[in-house]
């Protein structure tokens, strides 16, 4: 039927799609299956495998991050992951945007205290605790700090409050507490209040009036063209609970047939189908379509089309959430687009395409003044408000090694602390031993998955964790301008950054060598005259406003005759 459907007599006025399709037939090969059901699976991965000219391309589906909970293992982790896998664990996502999923490990560190690291040896038998149990973020199983029922009911607990159960999880804590209290257990007792009053005011999921809304998906789409962004809202136990964001292009079906499509591309590819589908227009053949999902779930699926009601605003509210990423993904200007960024993770052998990069450099004068730059870049662009500059405190003379790892460790330790985003690849100016030190800060931090790279001075190298080898890339490579870009803007911001310290140092020191000007009048003629070259070029009268008359005249007589040497602009 989904073949005869094309040359049937009634097909004159079909859309312009299937007239082109029919002008460029060659050949036929066709496939017999049972049912419309059976031809609509085949039919969707056929199109996955070989990527035909005629039907739609899934252009970005950004690869939203799940929460992946490692209950396979004795001490079971809370981990963030790009893609949910029918491992035997749990995995809860995806999380839009983002940033939500590491707010969500944040909390499960700072409430339940499970593991959130990367460490594949949870046995117990470490010898200390990564930097996440001295912050009492974590029950410290990896150094056997925990018995094994403490840690299961933390686990079981957290899992409550990842699966949006929060009624069962506070009835939970909230008998735990009073059991505590009766057993005079008064220290765990406070912690279960303190947790309970923490998981009442968090917001974690934004609430949506629950009434016959428990499970169900409202799928949206805003298109122009051969162009569309859709938006797909998860319902479950009454609230929206997570967001999926797709772009398709090469679109040349009518708005029935494309949500047709969507829709088996879609729920091909998830673990779970909700009872309820509701979306904007009835979609195309969809009769085999529901047909399809029921058989997928073991139970009846419904796809609805409301006109009115709160199904319906519902809609009208993921259909302007999809205009906004239309203009996001196909108006907006990228100074690298999905494809580069797709080219530095083949390249590099990077498990998902780099959304965030952090890079670092070094910049002194013989060991002098040594300072570091981070630049901060997000899909493709520079993310000017992330950038950061530091001061070296630890490392004396020029060991760029050691200040690198001290600024690694100094910005990461931070970011944990405070539960912030941790990029998907770690830029460093400089060869293999600023490498190994910016890896060996990492792993003591807990966060060895990171994937680290260095550009070397030979711009056309890249250095791995992990490889052997360089990786060399073409001089006229999209994918090595990138990388020459951002490591190009760190050393810029580095060095800048280092001149001024440097020009302040030494112009303080010129002028704090003249008798009566201390450290907080240097600053003040510094600041009102820009330089010590503006002081000495200033008129006697300007200078004795701001220090007075005599001390004027002693700083002009000294700058004059230059008594303190060269000075620095």
């Amino acid at each position: 039927g989904r073949v005869r459907s094309y040359f049937q007599e009634s097909s004159a006025g079909q859309a312009p799609k299937t007239d082109a399709l029919l002008d460029e037939i060659h050949d036929l090969e066709y496939i017999v299956t049972r049912t419309e059901v059976e031809a609509l699976i085949l039919e969707n991965n056929l199109i996955k495998k070989e990527r035909p000219r005629f039907n739609i391309r899934l252009r970005d589906d950004k690869n939203f991050p799940y929460l992946k909970m490692t209950t396979a293992e004795r001490f079971p982790r809370v981990v963030l992951v790009r893609r949910a896998r029918l491992d035997g664990n749990a995995y809860f996502g995806p999380y839009v945007p983002a940033s939500t999923a590491r707010r969500t490990i944040q909390m499960v560190a700072r409430h339940f205290k499970v593991a959130t690291c990367y460490l594949e040896d949870m046995d117990g038998t470490r010898p200390r605790p990564c930097l996440l149990y001295q912050l009492n973020q974590c029950l410290g199983p990896c150094a056997g700090l925990v018995e094994d029922a403490e840690y299961a009911q933390a686990v079981q607990d957290a899992r409550l409050f990842l699966e949006g159960r929060n009624r069962d999880l506070l009835k939970s804590l909230k008998d735990k507490m009073a059991r505590a209290a009766a057993e005079e257990r008064f220290e765990a007792a406070a912690h279960y209040r303190d947790l309970v009053k923490g998981l009442q005011t968090a917001h974690v999921k934004q609430r949506i009036a629950s009434v016959g809304l428990e499970e169900e998906d409202y799928v949206a789409f805003h298109r122009e063209g051969g162009l569309a962004s859709v938006q797909i809202f998860q319902m479950r136990g009454g609230q929206v609970q997570a967001r999926r964001e797709f772009s398709f292009e090469g679109i040349r079906e009518g708005d029935d047939e494309f949500l047709s499509t969507c829709l088996t591309r879609y729920y091909e590819s998830v673990d779970y189908i909700p009872k309820t589908i509701c979306v904007p227009v009835d979609p195309a053949s969809k009769e085999v379509l529901e047909e399809w999902l029921s058989g997928r779930k073991g139970e009846r699926v419904t796809v609805l089309a409301p006109r009115r009601g709160q199904r319906r605003r519902l809609l009208e509210t993921a259909a302007k959430n999809a205009g906004i990423s239309f203009e996001a993904m196909f108006r907006a200007p990228h100074t690298y687009g999905v494809e580069i960024l797709e080219g530095l993770q083949e390249a590099l052998g990077l498990d998902e395409p780099p959304h965030r990069i952090e890079c670092f450099d070094i910049s002194h004068i013989q060991g002098s003044d040594q300072v570091a730059s981070m630049v901060a870049w997000e899909a493709g662009r520079p993310k000017r408000s992330d950038f950061r500059r530091f001061k070296i405190k630890t490392v004396e003379g020029s060991d760029d090694f050691a200040a690198m790892g001290e600024v690694i460790g100094r910005r990461y330790a931070r970011q944990l602390q405070e539960g912030k985003d941790l990029p998907d690849l770690v830029l460093i100016d400089g060869g293999k031993g600023q490498l190994s030190s910016a890896v060996a800060v990492l792993e003591t931090l807990g966060v060895g998955h990171l994937q680290v790279a260095a550009i070397a001075k030979r711009e056309e190298e890249v250095f791995l964790d992990g490889r052997r080898d360089s990786v060399r890339l073409p001089h006229d490579s999209p994918i090595l301008h990138l990388i020459q870009r951002i490591r190009d803007e760190a050393h810029r911001f580095a060095v800048t950054y280092h001149r001024r310290t440097r020009s302040k140092r030494l112009l303080s020191t010129e002028l704090t060598t003249i008798e009566g000007v201390g450290p907080r009048r240097a600053r003040l003629l510094l600041r009102r005259f820009g330089s010590v070259q503006g002081v000495r070029e200033a008129p006697l009268e300007s200078v004795a406003e701001a220090v007075g008359r005599g001390l004027a005249e002693r700083i002009k007589t000294r700058l004059e005759r230059g008594q303190s040497g060269s000075s620095v602009i």
